[in-house]
């Protein structure tokens, strides 16, 4: 697998969002697997593929701390990026392993691996809970850290996923209403009780994910062009971040 090479720091939030659906499409039409990560450096909120902005995202709060609002290409829940947050992705040809070839499999083949890389920097125990969530803790106060999505093509996958390390959490707690589905092990909790950061080194986090994939070479076969040009003409449109 090779590391994604893109200048994510100057890249505003459409951009950053246009690079999933960019690498997937390359994935797809060369075999190329990949794999980023980047942070963003102010905060904004981002819903999925398939939510309400206003049911899931405080847009009073949002709007009073200057936070724009942005839609992914992948399902799962709302987010808030910013400093603090590491966001990593991969793009997977299906004919890697018979698990990929549904949602169900996708999730548990990656996730497992996820939460060795991780569990490896920690000591408190990590588990996967709910469909594609990574939480600290003992079984009876498991604390949120991670959440993740997939976005499927015909024979190449995107999963991608957000790390809390150093996040301001009550920013967080502000800008997101209780979301409309929760996991079992949720329990009804506020995020201000469900949620917590990692504290790690962002190197030794991405150390750990990009040993955990593999990652023994780079590529800068995405155009630039054409991640500002999704982002003009769909992430960034008030007609696609709204639409729900």
């Amino acid at each position: 697998m090779d590391c994604l090479t893109l200048p994510f720091s100057r890249f505003s939030p459409a951009e950053l969002l246009a690079v999933d659906e960019v690498a997937l499409e390359a994935t797809e039409q060369t075999g190329q697997e990949l794999f980023w990560t980047w942070e963003a450096a102010t905060p904004w909120a981002v819903v999925g593929l398939g939510q309400s902005v206003s049911r899931e995202v405080n847009l009073a709060a949002c709007t009073a701390a200057n936070i724009p609002v942005f839609r992914r290409c992948s399902g799962g829940g709302a987010v808030v990026q910013g400093p603090g947050c590491l966001n990593y992705a991969v793009t997977l040809r299906w004919e890697r392993d018979p698990e990929l070839a549904s949602i169900t499999g996708t999730n548990r083949w990656i996730m497992n691996r996820q939460r060795a890389a991780l569990q490896s920097l920690v000591a408190l125990p990590v588990a996967v809970c709910g469909h594609t969530d990574l939480a600290l803790g003992p079984e009876n106060h498991r604390l949120k850290f991670s959440g993740n999505a997939q976005r499927r093509r015909r024979t190449a996958l995107l999963f991608h996923g957000t790390l809390l390390n150093t996040f301001d959490l009550a920013l967080l707690a502000r800008c997101l209403q209780h979301p409309s589905a929760e996991p079992e092990y949720r329990a009804g909790r506020p995020h201000s009780d469900f949620i917590t950061n990692l504290n790690l080194a962002p190197a030794d986090l991405r150390q750990a994910l990009t040993k955990a994939w593999e990652v023994t070479g780079s590529a800068n076969s995405i155009s630039e062009g054409a991640v500002a040009d999704l982002a003009a003409t769909r992430f960034a449109r008030a007609d696609w971040i709204f639409r729900r």
